[in-house]
Order: C-alpha cells, then sequence, then structure tokens
C-alpha cells in the first residue's frame, strides 16, 4: 500500500476547508476552488465561512489554487462540493459533476478518488465514475478507484469539528477501502467506521440528516397543535423532557444545506425506484411550511394588539440559517420575509453574522444596521444569535413603537418576564 499520499481537496467552503487544513497540519496538501476570490482570500489567511481561524490556515501545508493542473501533483483526491436542491426540490448534481471533470483531468493511475458530498445511494459509482473514466481515458479499478466517506460538518460548531467527528468510510473494494481508512485515520483522532460498500455511506449519510428532519417535524407539528390550544410549546417540552428516555428536540425553522435538503435526494431515489415516501415528505411539507405559518402568526399577535398591519414595520432578528454561524445557505427566514411583503409591510432585517453582500446577492435582502433600525410594531427573534439572546426588555422597548409585539421564534426569552412587562410574546 503505498504511504505518504499527497491529499487534494476540491471544494473550499465549510466542508473542505476544514478538511484541508487538518490534512494541512501534517502533510502536504493542494487545496482547489473553482472561485479564484476565495483563494486570493484565504491564501491571505481569510476564512469568510468563519469555520477555520486565520493562525491555522497560515500554518498549514496547503497549495490553495484554481488552476485543474495543480491537482496532478495530488494522489488523494477528496470532492467536496455542495450537493443542492433546485426550485423544484429535485437533486441538483450539478457542482459535483463538474468537480468530476475538474478531477478526471488531473487522474493518473494509482490515484483515488473520494467523495464527501451528501447524495442518494448509487450516485458516486453511477454518475461520478462515468465521468472521471470519461474525461482522464483510464479505467476505474484497475487505473484508480473511488471510495465515499461522506461529510459530517456542523457550520458554526466548534466543538463537534472535522477531526473529532467518527467517519465513515468505503471503498469499492477491500484494498480501496483501507487506503481510504488509512488516509483519514491519519487525522481524524475519532477514528473511522467502515461501512461494507459505497451505497451502504452513501445512505448513511443521507438518513442521518434525514431523521433530524423527521424528529424537527414532529415538534413542529406539535407547536402547531398546542398554538391551537393556547398551550406553551416550551413549557410542554421542558415537562415532557423531565424523562429519562425523552428526546431532546425543539420546532423551528428549518434550513441550511443539510437537514433542509438531504431528505430530498433519498425520497428522490425511492420514487426512481417505485416507492412513494409518505413519512419523510410529510416531514418536508411541515417544516418547509413553518415560515409562512411564524409570518400569518405574527399578523394575528399585532391585530390583537390593536395595530394597523398594513404600512407597519417589522423587524426581523437574523437571517442565517442557524445561530452563531454567518452560513446563509437555504435560510427559512426569507420564507418569513416574503410572506410578510405580501401583506404591504415594511420589513427589515437585521443580522449580527450574515455578510450584508452575500445577503443580497442570493436574496435580494438589504440588512440594516443595528443603530440604524426603525422602531417597529413587531420584531421577530428569528436566529438565536447570542446578541439576540442577551437583549434586555428595555432594549426591545427601544427597539419598538408602543405596545410592540415579539415573536420568538427560538424561544430564548422568559415568557413571564415579558407578560409581567407589559409586551405581548409569542414562542414558538
Amino acid at each position: 500500500m503505498k504511504k505518504d499520499r499527497i491529499v487534494s481537496v476540491v471544494g473550499l467552503g465549510y466542508v473542505g476547508l476544514p478538511v484541508a487544513v487538518a490534512f494541512g497540519k501534517i502533510r502536504t496538501t493542494i487545496g482547489f476552488d473553482i472561485n479564484a476570490t476565495r483563494i486570493a482570500e484565504l491564501k491571505s489567511g481569510f476564512d469568510r465561512t468563519g469555520e477555520v481561524e486565520s493562525a491555522d490556515l497560515v500554518s498549514a501545508d496547503i497549495l490553495f489554487t484554481d488552476q485543474t493542473s495543480e491537482l496532478a501533483k495530488a494522489d488523494f483526491h477528496i470532492v467536496a462540493v455542495p450537493t443542492p436542491v433546485d426550485s423544484a426540490n429535485q437533486p441538483d448534481l450539478t457542482p459535483m459533476l463538474k468537480a468530476s471533470e475538474t478531477v478526471g483531468k488531473a487522474l493518473k493511475k494509482g490515484d483515488v478518488v473520494v467523495y464527501e458530498s451528501t447524495v442518494y445511494p448509487g450516485v458516486t459509482e453511477e454518475e461520478c465514475v462515468p465521468i472521471l473514466e470519461r474525461v482522464s481515458g483510464l479505467s476505474c479499478g484497475s487505473d484508480f478507484t473511488v471510495g465515499y466517506s461522506p461529510e459530517r460538518i456542523n457550520p458554526g460548531d466548534k466543538e463537534h469539528t472535522f477531526t473529532k467527528i467518527k467517519k465513515v468510510v468505503s471503498g469499492q473494494d477491500a484494498e480501496t477501502l483501507e487506503i481510504v481508512a488509512s488516509v483519514y485515520e491519519s487525522v481524524v483522532t475519532a477514528g473511522v467506521h467502515r461501512a461494507s460498500s459505497i451505497k451502504v455511506a452513501e445512505a448513511a449519510k443521507v438518513i442521518e440528516n434525514t431523521q433530524r428532519d423527521l424528529n424537527i417535524a414532529l415538534m413542529n407539528e406539535l407547536a402547531l397543535i398546542f398554538d391551537r390550544m393556547g398551550i406553551d410549546t416550551n413549557e410542554v417540552l421542558a415537562a415532557a423532557g423531565s424523562k429519562w428516555n425523552f428526546l431532546k428536540f425543539s420546532p423551528g425553522l428549518v434550513g441550511g444545506h443539510c437537514i433542509g435538503v438531504d431528505p430530498y435526494y433519498l425520497t428522490h431515489k425511492a420514487e426512481k425506484i417505485g416507492y412513494i415516501p409518505q413519512v419523510i415528505l410529510a416531514g418536508r411539507r411541515i417544516n418547509d411550511g413553518m415560515g409562512r405559518f411564524i409570518a400569518q402568526k405574527t399578523i394575528k399577535e399585532m391585530i390583537l394588539e390593536g395595530h394597523c398591519v398594513q404600512d407597519s414595520t417589522i423587524t426581523i432578528l437574523g437571517l442565517t440559517f442557524k445561530e452563531e454561524c454567518p452560513d446563509l445557505r437555504n435560510s427559512k427566514v426569507v420564507d418569513i420575509i416574503r410572506e410578510l411583503k405580501d401583506y404591504d409591510i415594511n420589513v427589515q432585517v437585521h443580522d449580527t453574522l450574515a455578510d450584508p453582500i452575500a445577503a443580497y446577492e442570493e436574496y435580494g435582502i438589504e440588512l440594516i444596521p443595528f443603530n440604524e433600525l426603525k422602531k417597529a410594531e413587531a420584531i421577530i427573534v428569528a436566529v438565536a444569535h447570542e446578541q439576540y439572546r442577551v437583549l434586555t426588555i428595555p432594549e426591545i422597548r427601544d427597539l419598538s413603537t408602543g405596545n410592540p409585539v415579539v415573536i420568538d421564534v427560538k424561544g430564548v426569552f422568559n415568557r413571564q418576564s415579558f407578560e409581567q412587562s407589559g409586551i405581548r410574546l409569542w414562542r414558538l
């Protein structure tokens, strides 16, 4: 078995960059991305995703490049590009297929290609391998081999980082499996789990987030039911959570690059083989509808408080898909904003971590500096960033007109305190 493999990482986003840095700390690594601006920033020691510290970027032995020719220096290629869904919630494999073309141009005999991107079972061998063979002119199995090792990066999580999460690894044959396992074991201190096949590893990844999606969907459906009953869902969950085996999940907006996307990869494949998923798609419908529900609930609470809805102003605090993370991908806060605008409401948005340029380019949303926010009839705390969690009641009043309505999507505020102060608070 060849030792001292030179690793390349194709795609330097939230997933790929931490992988490249981990390998770059112990061996020469090639970090490739098609975004020249991204490459320039990384060379200067700046990571706009906030996943990697500048000192780690500078100290790692990584050749950051957007030149395909540089990939030929490596013999172990890791593909970590996005796998989104389109407007119809169908898998969009375009980034992965194009990355396969890129790697194919640099492929040599003896190389190993490992995919980390989330896919449905079969994509690596049925979709990517033919591209690698066509572009390289080599044969998979005899000239090069492939593996799959699903990413488990949790954006914004500084505790469960790449090296501290057990890595599922797989290969098309026993020898490749051991190569893949050995390379990852050199950096992942939590160890590896050897899957029996590439398809098993692909399936394992796609159900991890499907399971979370369904658990959150249950909490969201309970929130819809308890809201009609006039019961505070947070208080119900606190009571039920006193039982030792009650699973701790909370209602909320389900966005981001994983939980709100991965289930559609599984349901797409299921439908292709003749099975129509019931439970998974039901959970997706519930979670995808929560933004609209929150917006409509805000309107009702404003009316009950005596506000005129038309031409009113609503402040939304938070736009990223989760707290303490600048990631805007698939943010469901956008669903709240779009629904409110249908009521001819002035919506102003602030986010302490999001990139204003990215917010405008992605969603057409202009982020307002905190000290420039106009007083609003309602305030929706959509994302539990620390800056919002510590807001005091006087600070909330400063952001609002008289008798404000506060919508607490993440349940960060004490309901009794707000009631005693005379502020109408609704929690999901």
